[in-house]
């Protein structure tokens, strides 16, 4: 806990400019980057003393008015600010569920002909629709245990492909993938095994954004019909599962392209 938050610190000090505070960048060449710890101190109202026992995990227990100091003087956003939080009283996770709710599995039934996936905290995918399959080919291809949608974006061949915007896809998921606790089951493996196998993937975990994925238009480039934009909204439940639900407004050319997609697989029409 303590390692990861003063990688967090670090790093957010390192991205603040003293210009972004209000503080002159001085003369000369600065050796850090960003912030100087004596700087955050002043700015949070501690110690620089007891700022730096914090980047250097001597101190495991800064109080919330502490974090939320930190996290002004930072610049913080709301995500990141709960992110910093819960890197000091983050509960211990409980084990995941490897079968996805029933009535998130009803849902995804219900939403049918829109593409659904049930999620778990890591992006595994616990059940998805016909359509949601249609939507990303592949994605159903490998063994249960291995169909992650962090791991399709990042190393299946027809992801880069079929997500028109993918670079914003794989920042986006890199940064929810941040927010997930370190001990979240799962989570260690697949992203030390992305990194290790993808340098997109390691580079953007290097940046260490934090971002909640809260729904988003997504432009695709189907290999079967054709361009659309598709807008993802998200219901997350209370054991860390979240249904994932791709519309697109009726009467629109995106909504035309949806409907295709089952009648395209239905007929085996040739990619």
């Amino acid at each position: 806990m303590s390692s990861a938050l003063g990688e967090f610190l670090r790093h957010r000090r390192g991205r603040v400019r003293p210009t972004d505070v209000g503080l002159p960048a001085g003369p000369g060449r600065r050796r850090t980057s960003g912030l100087r710890r004596e700087e955050l101190a002043a700015l949070a109202g501690v110690s620089v003393d007891y700022y730096t026992r914090l980047e250097q995990g001597r101190d495991t227990n800064p109080g919330d008015a502490v974090l939320d100091a930190l996290a002004t003087a930072l610049r913080l956003d709301d995500d990141e600010r709960a992110h910093l939080h819960g890197l000091v009283r983050r509960p211990r996770t409980a084990p995941a569920p490897d079968r996805a709710r029933p009535g998130l599995r009803s849902l995804l039934a219900a939403v049918r002909p829109l593409p659904g996936y049930v999620l778990d905290a890591v992006s595994n995918v616990l059940a998805l629709n016909p359509e949601g399959a249609w939507l990303l080919p592949g994605l159903d291809e490998a063994p249960p245990e291995r169909q992650n949608l962090v791991r399709y974006v990042f190393t299946h061949p027809a992801a880069r492909q079929v997500f028109a915007a993918w670079e914003g896809m794989a920042r986006d998921c890199v940064a929810h993938l941040r927010t997930v606790p370190d001990d979240a089951p799962g989570r260690r493996e697949l992203v030390d095994g992305l990194r290790a196998a993808d340098a997109d993937f390691a580079a953007l975990w290097a940046d260490y954004e934090v971002r909640v994925k809260s729904g988003a238009p997504r432009p695709f480039r189907h290999p079967r019909v054709g361009r659309l934009t598709l807008t993802s909204e998200v219901l997350n439940a209370v054991d860390g599962q979240r249904l994932v639900v791709f519309r697109a407004e009726p009467g629109t050319p995106d909504h035309d392209a949806l409907r295709l997609l089952a009648p395209a697989y239905a007929r085996g029409t040739a990619p």
